[in-house]
């Protein structure tokens, strides 16, 4: 057994939790990850992990030892990248996190067509609302919506978008319209929060200044999909992604307010980190999900028409 498949299969099992789950990603059986992991054990002399009915724990050499064996493969990574970074052919296992929302209509959904054009390559999806540090999670790549400051990251803008007030013709009728950033004191506003909490504001402008508007509502949540779902319901209105309500929009579903005050369109990007040769692999899905992205009609399609 080579020693980057038993250091590969140490940090799957650290990552997953267990023999089980780092398996399945694997796709091997539980019992191969455990002798990947013996081995390292024994040709290192030490104990890395506790093992027990009751689940994994490292060592305190074990914890000691995650780092340098990430680093170990980011130099594999590089080296390989080095001399196959011209080649056509994109393999290996690219691993991809995403806004949950966002991965799940516009970025999970287009993998199959892009496998279909590289048979040797493996993808596997993270979609979640919080933020993942990409090199200590191993990750190649994310989706951010919105500006990334980090310089540890390059990113590449994939197509503008912006936030709005949205609401059904329905919810407007029954409750009037806001002609100001301060009427939304008398609205239902249904907030996004994060943990229980309620987030800072809508972020609206005026002459050019960005502000921000507390507001209130009788529902709230960290789903998006959710929240949109009640603004669709007439339930209140919401503050939403263009890419969200394209759709509805088109078919008036759904109308916007205050759009004379909301802020510029912001990118929504891919990220990777800053390394030395970018790998075919992270190169050709950023490329396929820009031809995606700026198919005509493509927006007011991803939702149905």
């Amino acid at each position: 057994m080579d020693r980057y498949t038993e250091i590969r299969s140490f940090l799957l099992v650290t990552e997953k939790g267990s023999f089980a789950a780092a398996a399945v990603a694997e796709g091997v059986t539980p019992v191969v990850m455990g002798r990947r992991l013996d081995a390292l054990e024994r040709r290192l002399g030490v104990r890395l992990m506790h093992r027990s009915t009751r689940g994994l724990t490292l060592t305190a050499l074990g914890e000691q030892f995650i780092e340098p064996c990430r680093q170990l493969l980011r130099d594999f990574d590089i080296a390989e990248n080095s001399i196959s970074a011209g080649r056509a052919t994109v393999r290996g296992h690219l691993v991809v996190s995403a806004p949950a929302a966002f991965g799940r209509s516009h970025v999970a959904p287009h993998a199959p067509a892009f496998r279909a054009n590289h048979p040797e390559l493996k993808m596997s999806f993270n979609l979640t609302d919080s933020v993942v540090d990409l090199v200590r999670e191993g990750y190649d790549m994310g989706i951010r919506i919105g500006e990334v400051t980090d310089p540890n990251y390059v990113a590449v803008p994939l197509f503008p978008n912006r936030r709005v007030v949205c609401g059904t013709t329905a919810y407007f009728e029954r409750h009037g319209i806001p002609r100001t950033p301060d009427d939304l004191v008398r609205h239902n506003c249904l907030a996004f929060n994060l943990q229980g909490g309620q987030q800072r504001g809508w972020i609206f402008q005026d002459g050019g200044k960005p502000f921000a508007v507390r507001v209130d509502g009788d529902l709230s949540c960290n789903d998006g999909e959710l929240l949109f779902d009640w603004v669709k319901q007439g339930l209140g209105i919401g503050w939403r992604s263009t890419w969200e309500i394209q759709a509805e929009l088109k078919r008036g579903e759904l109308v916007t307010v205050l759009d004379e005050y909301a802020v510029p369109s912001y990118p929504i990007q891919a990220v990777y980190p800053q390394q030395r040769y970018l790998p075919a692999k992270i190169r050709h899905f950023i490329d396929h999900l820009k031809l995606v992205y700026n198919a005509p009609g493509y927006w007011e399609k991803a939702r149905g028409s």
